[in-house]
């Protein structure tokens, strides 16, 4: 069997070091907002480039929050429009409608999967006040040409860089170049936990210091408080576990792009398209996603060798029922999208003996 992703092989990599880590939080008899988070947000900040981080329970409240402290701070108003692709997973979207904003959903670009800056131009209104583009997969969107966008207009820039920890444009990493960016550390991430965890990273002292609070109760002094906040706190035990992997997120990611890489160069099958990707050396491979108009049949295939893959996503949020008022509106790009990919095994302790075998098995396929 050859499975999509390994975890426990993953985190039997560094069973000492975090039961060290655990052991360590234990005996401190500190277990929330203690020494073990002041220190990972202060790593996970340098290593994204950016002055701030703040540790959240998971990666949807990370963007809830960060909504919620703009419109805390008088940036945002209920009713204003965020621009935010059709194509993503349906929290990016759910974190604008909980904060009673309008989410305005636009077309990626097909090729790369991300938020088109075109696209995002064409639905800019005078309600819009802020642009969410999603770092699908691994890569990041055209941040260049979205903050140029976003300085053009006055706009807000809040990255969902859940699948993104340690991808980069022009050497600047995800993290560092909107007003601030959502993290996710589910225990599937690149970085992930052994639990839920999430944060947010930010240039911006005064949406830090917003943000502290509102995660605290909205407490930025016990038993004082400055707004209606939640609990939503990264814990001791999850913040250790973290800090040892994010010392071993640089290798994983190598290993990841060595294993995108043997896809890349060796599935040759016509009825499968291959990821575009204008930098390798900067995507971080969180996924390894091919197109196909015929993959359930793929999938078979691929099933009867032993071969697990999954589909990320296969309803789009527009067909949701959770969003029944768009049931009737057509993203016709989206729809293809969510309708074609298959998501190939990936992962740091992916053996590249297994690697070229899912090649071999591609490449056999007759599309029956």
């Amino acid at each position: 069997m050859i499975p999509f992703l390994d975890l426990q092989s993953i985190n039997a990599q560094y069973r000492a070091e975090l039961i060290t880590a655990c052991a360590r939080v234990i005996d401190s008899g500190w277990y929330i907002g203690g020494n073990e988070l002041n220190q990972f947000e202060q790593e996970f900040a340098a290593y994204c480039g950016s002055e701030h981080c703040i540790g959240v329970a998971n990666g949807l409240d990370a963007l809830i929050l960060t909504l919620r402290a703009w419109l805390e701070m008088g940036r945002l108003q209920p009713g204003d429009e965020i621009i935010v692709p059709a194509n993503t997973y349906i929290a990016s979207i759910l974190a604008i409608s909980a904060n009673h904003l309008t989410p305005v959903l636009v077309e990626p670009d097909e090729a790369s999967f991300n938020i088109s800056p075109a696209n995002i131009s064409a639905a800019i209104t005078s309600k819009t006040r802020a642009i969410l583009p999603v770092h699908l997969y691994g890569q990041l969107a055209d941040m260049p040409a979205i903050m140029a966008l976003a300085r053009k207009h006055g706009l807000l820039v809040l990255e969902d860089a859940a699948q993104a920890h340690g991808a980069a444009v022009d050497g600047k990493k995800a993290g560092s170049w909107g007003d601030a960016a959502g993290f996710s550390f589910y225990p599937g991430k690149n970085l992930g936990a052994l639990g839920d965890a999430g944060a947010i990273t930010t240039h911006d002292a005064e949406l830090a210091q917003t943000l502290r609070a509102l995660r605290n109760y909205g407490s930025h002094e016990k038993y004082k408080n400055l707004f209606k906040g939640v609990n939503s706190r990264l814990d001791e035990i999850q913040a250790a576990m973290l800090r040892v992997k994010l010392s071993n997120l640089a290798r994983e990611v190598k290993h990841r792009r060595e294993v995108a890489a043997i896809y890349l160069q060796n599935i040759h099958h016509p009825a499968v398209q291959l990821p575009l990707v204008e930098h390798p050396e900067q995507h971080v491979w969180h996924l390894f996603v091919v197109r196909t108009q015929q993959r359930a049949a793929l999938q078979h295939h691929l099933a009867a060798y032993g071969i697990q893959t999954l589909i990320h996503y296969p309803i789009p949020p527009h067909q949701q029922k959770a969003y029944a008022e768009w049931n009737t509106q057509s993203y016709p790009v989206t729809e293809a999208i969510h309708q074609e990919v298959l998501s190939l095994p990936m992962g740091p302790t992916l053996n590249k003996e297994d690697v070229y075998e899912v090649t071999q098995r591609i490449n056999q396929f007759d599309g029956c």
